[in-house]
């Protein structure tokens, strides 16, 4: 892999926001049900691997809800917030890049055969390039068995949030604590480079956010070049239809049998 876009390393993402990211992003449990029930149905009682499996938002309830999950992530602080939470320490977890094919298959090797693999919450646009996000297509098709199915949730581009290549915006007050973003764009890299800026008593505080976009029909080329075929594509994980004015998508592409 080559340099770090931004200058990041696969960790960084999750090892500085490690000890906020549940608080800031609880609004999102929301949907967990909704989602384990489908990744659930998707994986078919077989064994599931998640993508940038993080603090376990998703693999602890779909682990409840009997599935069989492992995870790859790059952030020691992270994994270490999962094995912390009940049930957590029950989930192995592979430390690495899971844009690294070589972590995935080892990943898939602990595992046994593979039914479901699934990135949530955006995580595979944090693979800086093109080229790493085909790579994971590809990987994510050879540990899966015959007629299992890829899972990706992500929010659909919208360019148009960007005035002259850049955004600024107010994300949170709670208190004396104000919580702002700041990014730049780079439209034909389909790139976004952004701080989450903390301001409170304690001081500023910056948690970096790196990413390459892709677009549905992107990804749909990325998956047809793993030999995955799309077969359902909704608008929220209660299975509302995708539509041109959808914000994100779920999108299950499967490997033929």
């Amino acid at each position: 892999m080559g340099e770090p876009f931004g200058g990041w390393a696969p960790a960084e993402y999750g090892d500085r926001i490690a000890d906020v990211y549940d608080h800031w992003y609880e609004g999102l449990d929301e949907a967990l049900p909704a989602a384990v029930e489908l990744l659930a149905k998707t994986a078919k009682g077989g064994q599931a691997l998640e993508l940038g499996i993080g603090t376990g938002r998703v693999a602890l309830p779909l682990a409840a809800a009997g599935v069989k999950v492992a995870g790859v992530d790059a952030s020691e602080r992270m994994v270490a917030r999962l094995w912390a939470k009940p049930g957590g320490a029950d989930i192995p977890v592979t430390f690495g890049d899971f844009g690294d094919p070589a972590v995935l298959a080892e990943a898939a090797g602990t595992s046994g055969d593979v039914s479901l693999v699934y990135v949530v919450f955006n995580t595979l646009f944090a693979l800086p390039t093109q080229a790493e996000q085909v790579r994971v297509f590809a990987a994510a098709s050879e540990v899966l068995a015959p007629g299992a199915a890829f899972v990706v949730q992500a929010f659909v581009p919208d360019q148009s949030l960007f005035a002259r290549g850049t955004r600024f915006s107010t994300d949170r007050i709670e208190g004396d604590e104000s919580r702002l973003t700041a990014a730049v764009h780079d439209r034909n890299a389909q790139t976004v480079r952004a701080n989450h800026v903390v301001l409170s008593p304690r001081g500023i505080e910056t948690y970096p956010v790196n990413l390459r976009y892709a677009f549905p029909a992107e990804l749909d080329l990325m998956a047809a070049l793993a030999g995955l075929t799309l077969e359902a594509r909704f608008g929220t994980w209660s299975g509302e239809p995708f539509t041109n004015t959808s914000g994100s998508h779920i999108s299950l592409w499967r490997k033929l049998a």
